[in-house]
């Protein structure tokens, strides 16, 4: 997985923690920069800590499942897409909380962030190759990535909920789903020698 498939990924799942800090955003009466750089901290890092833990989990397990792979990564993101996906064209309203509790914010870190756990299993299935380093170097590389984009994602959700409210909530999901579904077939097709 090369620099561009990279930041694809880390922005397909900074959908969930994006639609969830417009929601934040929504529930704030008096938004200030802090309310924003609260939201980012906790998505960004539960979204880099997550692939980190689930690609030592894979990386166990790498010698049983090499042969099965990219089949893997294949059904795990498009899993994860089709359920983001899901989400967007479900007519649910979630319930806007203003709270920046400790408690409410790692909940809800939690919960965007499981998916990413996921991903970080394919990471030991389909390495991450941005630079000549190591496989844990360029692991490490991916999982900050995704922190940063989620984080400055996150951030911006939380004004855009704030501006205009939840008109973009559910186009973020979709996008985000279609990304990581089209980045499980990329893999596949590789793997394949189509692409």
């Amino acid at each position: 997985m090369g620099i561009v498939e990279l930041f694809l990924l880390a922005v397909g799942l900074s959908m969930d923690a994006f639609a969830v800090s417009v929601c934040k955003g929504l529930a704030m009466q008096n938004l200030h920069w802090k309310h924003c750089v609260i939201c980012g901290i906790w998505f960004g890092g539960f979204q880099g800590l997550m692939p980190l833990i689930g690609y030592l989990l894979g990386a166990r397990f790498e010698v049983y499942i090499t042969s099965i792979a990219p089949w893997v990564a294949f059904v795990l993101l498009s899993f994860i897409g089709g359920n983001m996906i899901k989400e967007s064209l479900s007519h649910e309203e979630e319930e806007a909380s203003a709270g920046l509790d400790v408690r409410t914010m790692f909940l809800m870190a939690v919960a965007t962030s499981i998916d990413a756990l996921a991903v970080g299993i394919t990471f030991a299935m389909v390495p991450v190759a941005v630079t000549t380093g190591s496989a844990m170097e360029n692991t490490l590389i991916g999982v900050s990535l995704i922190g940063v984009t989620t984080f400055v994602l996150s951030c911006i959700g939380v004004k855009v909920g704030n501006v205009f409210g939840t008109k973009y909530k559910s186009k973020a999901e979709l996008a985000g789903g279609l990304i990581l579904i089209c980045i499980g077939l990329k893999i596949l097709l590789e793997h394949f020698g189509v692409l």
